[in-house]
């Protein structure tokens, strides 16, 4: 499996990239949200996902580590393969995907072209709380809010409720809030558990 390619970009289009490195050109299928960022550069750094089939050997590029594990999330769902994946990351960023399957909205997500009612809500069942995890969460919250977010979560565990529906509210009350303090946090926290 690889990892990311990096090289000369020698052609790009909304659809796809092609990179090349050791006199070797790869074609890369890419989002919209990927074209955004590479577009105008000429050396560039795309992190892979390889599908091998009988027929072909695909390659997925994304420019940062969250759209990739957002990708890899939403291929592991049934009946959502990776051009459908390519699709929802190129109509919605990372993030708007993420938060839409947080917040369970159907309605956003079957807005998307080839997704329709019974593959949104399979996508919010499935990766509800995947999405809440996921190893990038450093670019939903600041570093600073973090801590912010431990302390209130172990406050807020000690007082008796659920790790999991803690989580979730206090994620909430973090993207609507900027500023905030502890003890703020708790409170707003504690009017909506």
């Amino acid at each position: 499996m690889y990892e990311y390619i990096q090289g000369t970009l020698a052609e790009v289009n909304p659809a796809y990239a092609i990179v090349e490195t050791g006199n070797i050109g790869y074609f890369i299928n890419i989002s919209l949200h990927t074209f955004s960022n590479i577009s105008g550069k000429k050396e560039v750094k795309l992190l892979i996902h390889q599908i091998v089939r009988d027929d072909a050997r695909l390659f997925f590029g994304f420019a940062d580590k969250h759209e990739r594990e957002i990708f890899r999330m939403l291929i592991s769902v049934s009946g959502i393969g990776a051009n459908t994946a390519r699709m929802m990351l190129s109509t919605l960023s990372p993030t708007e995907l993420s938060k839409a399957i947080m917040e369970a909205d159907v309605n956003l997500l079957k807005s998307i072209k080839g997704i329709g009612v019974k593959s949104a809500q399979r996508v919010v069942v499935d990766l509800k709380d995947k999405v809440g995890t996921s190893g990038d969460a450093s670019e939903i919250f600041k570093e600073e809010s973090n801590t912010l977010k431990e302390e209130s979560l172990s406050a807020l565990v000690m007082l008796g409720f659920s790790k999991a529906s803690v989580q979730k509210v206090l994620e909430k009350i973090l993207r609507e809030e900027g500023d905030i303090t502890v003890e703020e946090l708790v409170k707003e926290a504690l009017k909506r558990l």
